[in-house]
């Protein structure tokens, strides 16, 4: 206790100062001028120092802002070009559908007139043939493969003589396909009996009739012959008959 109070009261105790009480706000009234000069100053010699390196702000700006403005013009001009690349795009798929159907059209086109040029040139080398035995022929008899498998076409004319060319002809056709399956002969009809098929094999013309009949064999099955019967309505046997073999 006694060392404490005599360095608190003798000649060894702390220095007492008196300083006057400044608010806060006086402080950073005036020191605030001091920090903007000094922030002033420093931006002030950055930006002379730029300017003595050859980069000059307010041009760059300029520059900066043409760029922009060049991307987006870029931009506008890639969506046109993307836009109209896409409809010409769809157009020539158009375009190339149509002429693949025309390149069909003509080409069933030139079939056709081959078939009629043939039709024609049959019909003017045509006998005018009378008698029971040639009120009906058939002619031009093919049997052809389709292009699906164990699928196959008969193709025939039939023809009534000039005696008869006034009556219509009325009946169905009937393909007895005789085939070869594991070593043994086959006989199959088209169309079979009670088939929903056999609408399809109803004949009735007056002068000449092409026909077309497609059938589809088991798999495995190989054709030997085609025999092409043609019944007269009401009549259980056939008016004529002619077979023919794989073209």
């Amino acid at each position: 206790m006694l060392k404490k109070f005599t360095r608190k009261f003798s000649i060894s105790a702390p220095r007492l100062s008196v300083r006057p009480h400044v608010p806060w706000y006086v402080r950073w009234a005036i020191t605030l001028p001091f920090i903007i000069a000094a922030g002033t100053l420093v931006w002030w010699a950055y930006d002379s120092g730029l300017e003595l390196a050859g980069f000059h702000r307010g041009q760059a700006e300029k520059e900066l802002d043409v760029l922009r403005d060049r991307v987006a013009f870029l931009e506008s001009e890639n969506e046109k070009l993307t836009s109209q690349h896409s409809a010409d795009e769809r157009q020539a798929q158009i375009e190339i559908a149509a002429m693949q159907e025309t390149v069909s059209q003509v080409k069933i086109l030139n079939e056709e007139n081959i078939r009629i040029k043939e039709d024609l040139s049959f019909f003017q080398n045509l006998p005018l043939t009378s008698g029971r035995e040639a009120e009906l022929s058939v002619h031009k008899l093919k049997i052809e493969r389709d292009a699906l498998p164990d699928e196959y076409h008969c193709r025939l004319l039939l023809v009534q003589n000039v005696q008869q060319r006034g009556k219509e002809f009325q009946g169905h056709l009937q393909l007895l396909v005789t085939t070869k399956q594991d070593g043994k002969k086959v006989m199959l009809q088209f169309p079979q009996e009670n088939s929903p098929d056999i609408a399809e094999s109803n004949l009735n013309f007056k002068y000449y009739l092409r026909v077309d009949r497609a059938f589809k064999l088991p798999p495995g099955a190989h054709i030997e012959s085609v025999q092409v019967r043609v019944f007269e309505k009401g009549m259980r046997e056939p008016k004529i008959k002619q077979t023919a073999e794989l073209s």
